[in-house]
């Protein structure tokens, strides 16, 4: 008997569907794929912006076990990360940490969602991700000690954290 699920292609166009329905069949197919569905990482994120809550937690469950996304997909997730939707910024940033080193291009993008008044969770979460870029993140240092001496003790721990990783 054949398998009757869509192809992990024809999944990602069913993600801009006009039917909010058809939208989240697709996600919530996708994150049922697991990391197979890698290739859909940077349309997932894209979806987190989705008008339907549906639609939104579908793809924000699929994001949580994807792993690092493919290599071709850094530059769009670098333009991503400067969405406004938090949850949309937040994803890229954390698909971003996850490619590590592969991510050295997106430095600058993760530089500048450290700055005040980007959403505390996406300033968090580009501590992090610098962290996991590694010593290619150095050119981050001055917003990483900026953000060491903020005031919420999160933030200010996980740019501690990004600072140990750069090189002295």
């Amino acid at each position: 008997m054949p398998d009757s699920t869509p192809s992990i292609p024809a999944l990602i166009e069913h993600l801009s569907a006009p039917d909010a329905e058809a939208r989240a069949s697709a996600a919530e197919a996708l994150c049922r794929a697991g990391e197979s569905a890698a290739s859909a990482a940077t349309a997932l994120v894209a979806a987190c912006g989705d008008e339907d809550d549906r639609v939104r937690e579908w793809a924000a469950a699929a994001l949580e076990d994807l792993g690092p996304p493919p290599g071709e997909q850094i530059a769009e997730l670098t333009m991503l990360a400067a969405a406004k939707h938090p949850l949309v910024a937040y994803w890229a940033v954390t698909l971003l940490g996850r490619g590590g080193e592969g991510a050295a291009l997106a430095v600058p993008a993760l530089e500048a969602c450290l700055a005040p008044g980007t959403a505390i969770e996406v300033r968090q979460r580009a501590c992090w991700a610098l962290g996991k870029v590694g010593p290619a993140a150095a050119s981050a240092r001055a917003a990483l000690t900026a953000a060491a001496s903020d005031a919420d003790p999160r933030l200010s721990r996980l740019a501690g954290e990004a600072l140990a990783a750069l090189p002295d």
